[in-house]
């Protein structure tokens, strides 16, 4: 009976539709498997249509009602017909999860970063997240309820020479774009937190980074590892769930200890 109950309780989701942003691989895959797996009906979204149904069906496994929808964020008529089509086919988002983004600019002294490059990665992280919370904030303040959780780094959390000074600014630019929704949206029962990852152990960097590199780099966290999309997740499934129902407008370093403000 005990054993029963708590698995209960471990649905904290239940009854709740999410989108999560840039779910075929990686974080966002990880986000919408946990919350899936604690009782949310699921869209998943990206560009990849293989992984995008993968990222499906491993929801659905879980016992989800899931589905994919595909769009570029950074198009406004592309996020609405998303929304438009997460809401026909399961209901109106409860939680929206706006995690898709990317670095674009490799890191460079500023003045060598062209604007091209600048506008590209300006747009995939800053200007998607905006476009994404336009489309989804009407609907939730009409219903008075509602949860938002954007996606910074812990490179715009602290300064360093050699980081991708586009990518680090967009991403501050949503911390700040966050706070500024979590003040608005507050009486209207809905909120809006940040969480900001430091380096995290996605497929593509473990291919990417030789492990000598990763173990120098975890010996660089006071908990001396790096981070994995769960870890991530998991935080995202505290701030998605009523446990953290008088939390808004925070940023979350899931970070190692790395960044400590």
């Amino acid at each position: 009976m005990a054993e029963g109950t708590a698995q209960v309780q471990d649905r904290v989701l239940t009854g709740k539709i999410a989108l999560v942003t840039g779910s075929s691989r990686g974080i966002g895959r990880a986000i919408a498997r946990v919350f899936a797996q604690h009782g949310a009906d699921v869209a998943v979204h990206g560009r990849d249509a293989a992984a995008l149904d993968q990222a499906r069906a491993e929801c659905a496994a879980l016992g989800a009602r899931a589905i994919a929808v595909r769009g570029d964020v950074t198009t406004w008529s592309d996020v609405e017909a998303m929304r438009t089509a997460v809401e026909a086919e399961l209901g109106p988002v409860d939680v929206l999860v706006a995690n898709a983004g990317a670095s674009l600019t490799m890191p460079a002294p500023l003045e060598e970063i062209t604007e091209e490059s600048w506008r590209a990665t300006v747009d995939a992280n800053l200007t998607a997240t905006f476009l994404t919370l336009k489309s989804f904030v009407p609907g939730m303040k009409a219903r008075r309820s509602g949860v938002i959780i954007t996606m910074a780094s812990a490179a715009a959390r602290k300064p360093h020479p050699k980081a991708p000074i586009p990518y680090a600014a967009a991403k501050a630019g949503i911390q700040t774009l966050t706070q500024d929704l979590a003040g608005q949206l507050g009486p209207c029962n809905v909120r809006v937190n940040c969480i900001a990852p430091e380096t995290i152990l996605t497929e593509r960097n473990a291919s990417r980074i030789p492990p000598a590199q990763q173990q120098s780099m975890a010996e660089a966290h006071p908990i001396a590892r790096l981070g994995t999309p769960e870890d991530v997740a998991n935080a995202a499934l505290y701030l998605a769930s009523s446990n953290s129902s008088w939390i808004t407008g925070v940023v979350l370093d899931v970070a190692g200890g790395a960044v400590m403000v």
